[in-house]
């Protein structure tokens, strides 16, 4: 895990993940441990310490939210390539002014499937990021 986190050198490869058609997969899990995963094509790097999404659905994931905090959040995309873990705490906000930025924010195609505005913002405050480490490139080849 990743000490004194910097989430803005994430930011084009999380915010524009579902405009590459790489959208973000969320884990959550209920008080129980049961998870449920699923795409959320709003997610964005909210600021230096924290993820954001537009919670639409209103399904699973909100009501394991309101009894579990912890998630998880993957990024995976080979172009561009990018492979990132996320790993958090998540609050929910309804009638606030981070309600209100989280959804300014939100793009457009995520905000046309709620056309009534009736979704929620999601927080994330990241306390850890893991990415694998690229391989080391081969040793250049010499003719003899």
């Amino acid at each position: 895990m990743t000490q004194d986190i910097d989430l803005t050198q994430f930011s084009d490869a999380v915010d524009n993940a579902s405009a590459n058609g790489n959208p973000c997969v969320l884990a959550t899990a209920d008080d129980q441990g049961y998870v449920d995963i699923g795409v959320k094509g709003s997610m964005m790097v909210f600021d230096k310490g924290h993820l954001a999404y537009w919670e639409r659905t209103r399904g699973t994931h909100l009501e394991n939210l309101r009894k579990n905090s912890h998630i998880g959040v993957l990024l995976f995309s080979r172009e561009p390539r990018a492979y990132l873990r996320f790993f958090g705490e998540a609050e929910v906000h309804d009638g606030d002014d981070i309600r209100e930025q989280i959804m300014s924010r939100t793009i457009q195609n995520e905000l046309d499937r709620d056309p009534e505005r009736k979704g929620y913002g999601v927080l994330i405050r990241i306390t850890g990021v893991m990415s694998p480490p690229r391989p080391a490139a081969p040793p250049p080849t010499t003719s003899s």
